[in-house]
């Protein structure tokens, strides 16, 4: 009797751990980066909020509570230094000002970090630490950030901000994902998450209304393919069924057609000057847009258009350029050519789908934890965990 008692507990316990973890898949990406993942959130739990009040840039026409970047191909004219800036397309000015987006960054690692520590421990500590930097981003008003991107890449004598600097917002997904692993946990104060989510109620508002929204949804690269991204995370966190209808219908009617071609590739990106880092960037994007998007009643993995082209179909044409980028045929990427690829979330997500181990395999000996700057900013999914508990 005794013995049957504690297999009933076990069996229990085993389906809660299923229930907790969601996607079977789980505990194989669980057992690749548990070790990796409790040594960084540790780390976490000593570092203290910096939110974009912390700096300001003198070119910026917005206040100290408006986030501002300045856009990466945006170089001083060598014959007019004191006047507009002139585009280098692929070549990264280092002295633009980017403080803004590395704190958001720096956030977005955090809360990712922690919140995949929670979901691995069950430790509530992590949940606290987590929102002592959810609070100063969102609700304290001495350090939180306006929900809007007015100011974002602009460009000296040009722009004060652009419709393209919509894409600056990825960085707040695994913040949004995060949240939504820890939104149940005990010490959570109810007040706080509710001003938390209304704070990207109201960006949502602003990026499916502003002209700079509206002008980036319409997009047909990757800034088209983040706009619906960021969108569908952040309406998923808050639960607006209308935009995530939206989102559904925007990668069915819009991204895909006039995105993919027939044979998987994406040749608005290979036409770019870093084809490689983008035909990655945008798969990274696309796939995650099904992550979220998909459920009982509707799976996007499985959406193909009248002409058979489907996502999978992008996916089978990256992978082999990602297994050996050797066998890459196309131009090299200006930069960064040999910082990818890297544990693209594609691999891991398309798994969780197809099953086939050879893509699991690949993102297994990957590097999962880059340290270039640029690679970290087009890599905003970096915490697989807290995508596949759901």
């Amino acid at each position: 009797m005794l013995f049957k008692k504690l297999l009933i507990a076990i069996l229990l316990f085993s389906n809660s751990i299923v229930s907790f973890s969601g996607n079977p898949f789980y505990q194989e990406v669980k057992r690749e980066l548990q070790k990796e993942i409790i040594k960084r959130a540790n780390i976490a739990l000593h570092e203290i909020p910096i939110t974009i009040t912390a700096e300001h840039s003198s070119r910026s026409a917005g206040g100290l509570h408006d986030y501002f970047s300045e856009g990466d191909y945006w170089w001083p004219n060598p014959n007019d230094p004191n006047g507009p800036y002139i585009q280098k397309d692929g070549l990264s000015n280092p002295d633009n000002f980017v403080a803004h987006r590395k704190a958001m960054i720096r956030f977005s690692q955090i809360i990712g970090t922690l919140s995949s520590a929670y979901l691995v421990t069950g430790d509530e500590k992590y949940v606290q630490h987590a929102f002592l930097h959810l609070n100063a981003w969102f609700v304290d008003t001495a350090t939180l950030m306006n929900p809007s991107l007015f100011y974002s890449q602009a460009i000296k004598g040009k722009a004060t901000g652009r419709s393209i600097g919509v894409i600056d917002m990825i960085q707040m997904m695994e913040v949004a994902q995060g949240i939504m692993v820890m939104e149940k946990a005990k010490t959570i104060h109810q007040k706080d998450l509710s001003k938390i989510k209304e704070w990207f109620s109201s960006y949502l508002k602003w990026v499916t209304t502003h002209t700079y929204g509206i002008e980036e949804r319409e997009a047909k690269n990757n800034h088209g393919t983040c706009w619906v991204m960021q969108v569908a995370v952040f309406a998923k966190l808050v639960n607006d069924q209308t935009l995530l209808n939206e989102c559904k219908n925007r990668f069915k009617n819009n991204l895909l057609p006039s995105q993919l071609d027939k044979n998987g590739s994406f040749p608005l990106e290979l036409k770019r000057t870093k084809p490689y880092g983008y035909s990655l960037f945008n798969l990274d994007a696309m796939v995650t847009i099904c992550r979220t998007l998909s459920n009982t009643q509707e799976d996007l993995w499985d959406f193909k258009l009248d002409d058979g082209r489907s996502l999978k179909s992008a996916v089978e044409f990256m992978f082999p350029f990602v297994d050996n980028k050797n066998s890459w045929t196309y131009a090299h990427d200006v930069m960064y050519w040999n910082d990818w690829p890297v544990a693209q979330p594609f691999l891991v997500f398309a798994y969780s789908k197809y099953g086939d181990q050879s893509w699991l395999n690949t993102w297994k000996r990957l590097d999962h934890f880059p340290k270039t700057e640029e690679i970290i900013r087009n890599l905003p999914v970096r915490n697989p965990l807290i995508w596949l508990n759901n």
